[in-house]
């Protein structure tokens, strides 16, 4: 189709089992995507599979065993990625509400949101009485990330700082696993269940796993009021409350209603699956099992609502084979399987059969890789790196304007003086975009580019921008400058700028949904007595980086698909950190002169401060503090073999570490090649008075830069 004609912007909210498999398809099968710009919203950049979680909790998977990557399966099944939480849904308007940053406007809106437990909704499911004593500390299984994270603590603390052990409320199946696993932890959990028992669904599965508990030594009784530590609720999953507060169709427990089409009743552009949907004519309670069996029906669907086809209709199985994992709480792993009335083991077998489905269905998204490979050979242009690593390399870049005459090589550009004496500074940056995310591009774009003027000690006063847009329909190119200006004010505004105006343009030879980018001009102003240039560097100076480095091989990576969730993750909570606050602690800590490293690279950009310098200024750089402010993953990426496709161009500022710049300490390749890697929302390299260094860290620190440090000293 021309990318004029994609009209509709289909919103995915939440990663669940629904909606991983959709994208699956869509990644393996191109031709069945819906010709659509898409967006999945989901809080976390992984999702976790749920029949992993109790193997997960016991120990018997590692966390990336259990985790599908949502940001690269989005990119390879053509789908922009937005991580944000989701706090409500505006019906009239058409518009996903996120926590933190501008809502999300949709045409077709598929919900698979998970469900939640709440603390306040133990009582409610009867398994704690009136007057029950309240314990210290109350955290629900759902959502599943902070239940897994206080695991681990209790896990690590169970030995050095023995506390009450945990009382695990819930009568279910996921209550007796997560009690096992615990069990098998090496924790001592208590079941408490609601005053008739266990709810396993028979009495025959009752029986049976009321003596796996007897011989695991976990007591399963109903309600006790004596003291306990943690009460962790698994006491049955319920819809997120914003579904039902946002004026959505929702049965008792908070579930939106739908028909066998999995079309939300009374509005025909949304649809639901998984937990948080439950077809009206044919109930099933909240299960993997459903989610799993709903996905081809979803993905069918939402490709015929969109191109203005009839729907199927699905009719869920009466009842679904359960098999509850023993988590090996005493000897090789077992597990129990449930079917209607029956119920057969612990055996070893059953819990191989049950191993084999889980890694079976997870090794469908381990291809991604080897497809992703395919895919850069079959547009390697696509994979060439954004974000700042696109800049133009330095030696074309100096070669062309060594015929423009001497030029100034600050940050920023001092344009003059206002009525207060008042330095005027100007400068431009930004690149294509880095992100399929518009709002949060935006916002690294806009920091990335004040970055050159609090390098020169300003602050910001206003912008103006200069939008591409791909090209799609009217109404499609309106959302993503909606989205895109949103994120520039989430930097101007906190800082008092404006965004003055600009200019907007159209990507004529990108691909459809491709062609975002952002440029701005920033202006701003420096007080009389405080204009920072790159040089010159003295004697008495030490040199301190803000933050850390290793964004370009970082995001070079998960362009192939090499970098782990949680890497991204970390480099993107750095990376969305505004400096602005660290220019009035450099400046009083005595700071002479500074720069930002961008997309020259650490030594790139270091060159340029040791060119504003004295002949013969020398610098001596310490190897254990720089590897400390690598990004988790860089390092060993590097020594992988992976880099940013502007690093080859910036190798030639290697040399300078034969002279004027000494590297003392283990000089390893890949901490060289972290000397090279370009840069975007780099940090600020400022030069301080060696007697004001362990004063200008302390106030770096105290402002939330927990990893700014020393780097090296000039030498005479």
């Amino acid at each position: 189709m021309a990318p004029e004609s994609i009209a509709a912007h289909l919103v995915l909210a939440g990663g669940g089992h629904s909606h991983t498999l959709v994208l699956l398809m869509w990644a393996m099968h191109p031709a069945r995507r819906p010709q659509a710009l898409i967006t999945l919203v989901s809080r976390c950049s992984t999702a976790l599979y749920s029949g992993m979680v109790p193997g997960l909790v016991a120990g018997l998977y590692s966390r990336e065993q259990a985790a599908i990557d949502l940001r690269q399966l989005c990119h390879l099944a053509g789908v922009s990625f937005v991580q944000a939480e989701i706090t409500g849904l505006d019906l009239p308007g058409s518009q996903l509400l996120l926590a933190d940053r501008a809502a999300l406007g949709f045409d077709w809106l598929s919900l698979d949101v998970g469900a939640a437990i709440a603390g306040a909704e133990i009582a409610e499911e009867g398994a704690i009485e009136p007057g029950t004593q309240q314990t210290e500390t109350t955290i629900s299984v759902k959502p599943l990330e902070p239940f897994l994270a206080w695991c681990e603590r209790a896990v690590a603390d169970r030995v050095a700082q023995p506390k009450p052990q945990p009382r695990l409320v819930g009568s279910g199946a996921a209550a007796v696993e997560l009690a096992l696993a615990l069990r098998a932890r090496g924790l001592q959990p208590a079941l408490q269940t609601k005053p008739s028992g266990l709810a396993l669904g028979s009495a025959a599965a009752n029986r049976v796993l009321e003596r796996v508990l007897d011989a695991a030594g976990i007591s399963h009784d109903p309600p006790d009021p004596g003291p306990t530590g943690t009460t962790i609720a698994c006491t049955g999953s319920r819809g997120p409350r914003w579904l039902a507060a946002s004026g959505l169709p929702t049965d008792a427990r908070g579930r939106v209603r739908t028909d066998s089409r999995l079309v939300v009743e009374g509005h025909p552009r949304l649809l639901a699956s998984g937990d948080c949907g439950v077809i009206s004519s044919d109930p099933r309670p909240a299960s993997g099992v459903w989610a799993v069996r709903a996905a081809p029906v979803l993905a069918a669907n939402l490709q015929a609502a969109i191109a203005g086809r009839p729907l199927r209709r699905w009719r869920p199985q009466r009842r679904a084979l359960q098999l509850l994992g023993d988590g090996g709480v005493s000897g090789p792993p077992r597990a129990i399987g449930l079917w209607g009335p029956w119920a057969l083991g612990p055996s070893r077998w059953l819990w191989q059969w049950k191993d084999r489905i889980d890694r079976r269905f997870m090794e469908r998204f381990a291809g991604l890789p080897a497809l992703m490979g395919r895919r850069r050979g079959e547009d390697s242009a696509a994979m060439a790196c954004r974000g700042c690593a696109a800049k133009l390399a330095a030696e074309p870049l100096r070669a062309a304007l060594q015929t423009l005459g001497p030029l100034r090589n600050d940050d920023a550009a001092v344009i003059g003086r206002d009525a207060n004496g008042q330095w005027l500074l100007q400068s431009v940056d930004g690149f294509p975009a880095l992100l399929s995310d518009p709002w949060l591009n935006a916002r690294l774009t806009t920091l990335h580019a004040c970055s050159d003027l609090w390098a020169c000690g300003g602050a910001m006063t206003s912008a103006q921008a200069v939008v591409t847009l791909p090209q799609l329909a009217p109404g499609l190119q309106s959302e993503l400058l909606r989205q895109t200006l949103a994120g520039v004010g989430s930097v101007l505004d906190p800082q008092g700028a404006q965004l003055l105006g600009g200019h907007t343009l159209e990507a004529r030879d990108a691909l459809p949904g491709t062609g975002l980018s952002l440029m701005l001009t920033v202006n701003g102003s420096a007080p009389t007595e405080r204009l920072w240039p790159k040089g010159p560097l003295r004697q008495d100076e030490v040199l301190i980086l803000t933050r850390p480095v290793g964004s370009g091989v970082l995001f070079a990576a998960a362009m192939a698909a090499a970098a782990k969730p949680h890497w991204i993750d970390q480099a993107l909570a750095v990376l969305q950190q505004s400096q602005a606050p660290l220019v009035e602690r450099l400046a009083a800590q005595g700071c002479r002169a500074c720069t930002d490293i961008t997309g020259f690279g650490l030594l790139g950009h270091l060159g340029e401060m040791l060119a504003a310098s004295p002949p013969g200024t020398r610098l001596q750089l310490d190897a254990t503090a720089l590897a400390g402010l690598a990004l988790p993953g860089a390092l060993e990426l590097l020594a992988a073999g992976h880099a940013s496709t502007l690093a080859p161009a910036n190798a030639q500022a290697l040399a300078r570490l034969e002279s004027p710049v000494s590297l003392q300490g283990d000089a390893s390749a890949p901490l060289q090649q972290l000397l090279i890697d370009p840069q975007t929302c780099g940090p600020l390299l400022a030069a301080v008075p060696a007697e004001r260094a362990a004063a200008a860290i302390a106030a770096l620190h105290h402002q939330g830069f927990q990893q700014a440090a020393v780097i090296g000293q000039v030498m005479a």
